[in-house]
């Protein structure tokens, strides 16, 4: 194992980009999406990503230098085309538009549809609650949640991320999927040899199993609380899929692309100026007042704590890279 400074690491993931075709912008959107995943400790959505990656560009189902197109729909509404790229990208183009528009009228709506999203759904949201405004992204993906009562899988895991500003520059943050695990997690555990905890899938046949491989071959995740997971799920399917144009989850077809992995759909971003209702600091003390009764009441991690924890550690120490993702990584060049 070796420490690797942050921005090395971005670096090197841009270069296997840049290598497989993307345009510079669309490297360094990715290699700081994927590095910062792994920095935070969200493996799932890290260094382990990379190999879809290359796989997806090599396919020919994304367009790796694809220019997003950026549409004013009126005074709160955007939308955006990928043009069949990826979604960070896409939502960088929009991002001043959107923060003035949120400033002028009190919210803004980003409808972003075409576009891949592969990656960890928080960054998305962080650098708006940073920027003192409050938002909310949701992100449908590809068929591997089935509903309470059906026979085959229909949503996505749909990750829905919240960024809240808190007192002294700190942000409130969560992002977390609709299922019980994420997709990437039970790939993970399929590669390790780990079982699921129960209640996560079930498999071919609609049989609860703990075996990750029975629910990748054929099987499916479940939503997290039954019937009110798949509730949120549905929600987010309309919102990133009908509302922005894009597809559902069950609309995804790569099946001419061997090696596709990431899903093309849709994704939507809301953001609301708390100035609006009020002063801006009176809003993040009443987010702190929030977060000292739950740690009065004893609750000692907030969402993104761990994350945060995990961050300033790698940023002071290295992040911490195994030599065989090293020699992995290297081979994902060409």
């Amino acid at each position: 194992m070796t420490h690797m400074d942050f921005e090395a690491l971005v670096a090197l993931l841009r270069r296997i980009f840049l290598a497989n075709g993307t345009s510079p912008l669309v490297a360094d959107s990715l290699a700081r999406n994927c590095a910062g995943a792994e920095r935070d400790a969200a493996m799932s959505h890290g260094l382990f990503r990379m190999a879809g990656y290359v796989a997806t560009l090599r396919s020919g189902w994304v367009d790796g230098r694809a220019t997003p197109v950026v549409e004013d729909a009126g005074a709160s509404f955007l939308r955006v085309d990928a043009a069949n790229g990826f979604a960070q990208p896409a939502l960088a183009a929009a991002a001043p538009l959107a923060m003035a528009m949120a400033r002028k009228t009190g919210a803004c709506v980003v409808a972003i549809r075409r576009s891949h999203h592969f990656a960890a759904l928080w960054p998305d949201v962080e650098p708006f609650a940073e920027a003192g405004l409050v938002a909310i992204a949701m992100v449908d993906s590809m068929a591997v949640v089935v509903p309470p009562g059906a026979r085959r899988p229909v949503y996505g895991t749909n990750p829905l991320a919240f960024a809240a500003p808190r007192e002294g520059g700190r942000i409130l943050v969560f992002d977390q999927a609709v299922s019980v695990l994420a997709h990437g997690d039970v790939q993970i555990a399929a590669r390790d040899g780990h079982e699921l905890p129960p209640g996560a899938g079930v498999d071919a046949a609609g049989q609860p199993t703990r075996d990750p491989r029975a629910v990748l071959d054929g099987g499916a995740l479940l939503p997290f609380g039954g019937h009110k997971g798949a509730a949120i799920a549905m929600m987010i399917e309309i919102m990133a899929g009908a509302l922005t144009g894009g597809l559902y989850s069950h609309e995804v077809d790569w099946s001419a692309h061997p090696g596709a992995q990431t899903p093309c759909t849709g994704e939507c971003l809301i953001l609301i100026d708390p100035a609006r209702a009020g002063p801006a600091a009176g809003f993040a003390a009443r987010v702190e007042h929030l977060v000292a009764t739950l740690r009065a009441a004893g609750q000692d991690r907030m969402p993104g704590d761990r994350r945060f924890a995990a961050r300033e550690k790698a940023l002071r120490d290295g992040v911490l890279v195994s030599a065989a993702m090293l020699h992995h990584l290297e081979s994902l060049m060409g």
